[in-house]
């Protein structure tokens, strides 16, 4: 018997995330989210059953590209994408049953980075069987290195950014513990809550993300201002924003980003999933392994250099932060949302 699950409507609501890579949200979520309403209603498959499916079809995708001829390399691109299908519906899957796991987190990313070595190696040897052309060894020893260092400096910037925000969040709840304040808030997780929001343009859907004002203004103003305002102010979050410099330099870059947000998809335009669809779906799909490679791993390095420059900008931000709250006739750094 068919389990209750809701309308496919809801099913995208659930297991779609708010913000994704474009690849997924244009060529993958259309496929997944329903494909993962079917299986959840009609199948006990789990989550970490569709994570060993998706090694396996990766495994497979290896298994073509290793036989050098074009004909094998379109039909291990094709595995390769339907290999990164069942990928993603692991985890839609376990959003929407509720059957998630720590341990099936971890096998998730130990076969991606498994898929991504063996197929590096079968597709570029494969090639160097064909040709007897060194460069390609060299560009598999690229993309393996490449697709590292994405994760690496991924998870080092996520562990940077939980850092300063979980210091000044301390600071903070240090400062306002007397005045009985709320908590503070940061003006990215706002922005990723609500998506709408256009921090030039809209002042209707910024409105609600609006800071309390400063400590010194709230006190100067209590003998004056009701009551029922002031206790207001204290009931709403003041925002910390730790990218102020970089909205200064790049002030177009906000546009864009709420662009691409209203439509589900992340600013961060090439990824390590956008890379990895180059290298193994492209490149092979269109008999040019070498050139989408080169491609993919430039614009893959450009825009890990652009998230580390806006990391230093931002612990820019963080430091003038700090600072505020060590300086006796400074408050703290927080920032105006109103047009």
């Amino acid at each position: 018997m068919p389990r209750d699950i809701p309308p496919l409507a809801e099913v995208r609501r659930i297991t779609e995330k708010k913000r994704d890579a474009w690849w997924t949200v244009m060529l993958v979520d259309p496929v997944a989210t329903p494909l993962v309403r079917w299986i959840a209603r009609h199948t006990r498959a789990t989550p970490n059953q569709l994570t060993w499916g998706a090694f396996l079809v990766g495994l497979g995708s290896a298994a073509c590209f290793a036989q050098g001829d074009w004909r094998w390399l379109l039909l291990g691109a094709v595995l390769y994408h339907v290999s990164f299908i069942f990928d993603c519906m692991d985890g839609k899957l376990a959003r929407l049953t509720g059957t998630g796991s720590v341990f099936g987190a971890w096998l998730d990313f130990v076969f991606d980075r498994i898929r991504v070595l063996v197929c590096s190696v079968a597709l570029m040897g494969g090639q160097y069987a064909r040709t007897d052309d060194v460069l390609y060894l060299w560009l598999a020893l690229a993309v393996a290195s490449l697709d590292s260092l994405r994760y690496i400096d991924s998870l080092e910037i996520f562990k940077i950014r939980h850092g300063m925000r979980k210091q000044i969040k301390a600071r903070m709840r240090a400062a306002r513990k007397a005045e009985n304040q709320a908590e503070l808030a940061f003006m990215e997780d706002l922005l990723r809550e609500n998506p709408e929001a256009d921090l030039e343009t809209d002042r209707d859907t910024v409105a609600p993300l609006e800071p309390v004002a400063s400590l010194e203004a709230t006190a100067a103003d209590a003998d004056t201002a009701p009551l029922e305002a002031t206790a207001a102010q204290r009931s709403r979050p003041a925002v910390v924003d730790l990218h102020q410099e970089f909205r200064r330099r790049f002030p177009w870059w906000v546009r864009c980003r709420n662009f691409l947000l209203r439509h589900r998809i992340r600013a961060h335009l090439i990824s390590g999933i956008e890379f990895q669809m180059g290298v193994f779906i492209i490149g092979p799909a269109v008999d040019a392994v070498v050139a989408t490679t080169v491609v993919s791993g430039a614009l893959l390095l450009v825009f890990e250099l652009a998230i580390i420059y806006k990391l230093l900008l931002s612990t820019r931000d963080f430091t003038r932060t700090i600072d505020s709250f060590e300086t006796p006739d400074r408050v703290p750094v927080t920032t105006s949302v109103n047009p």
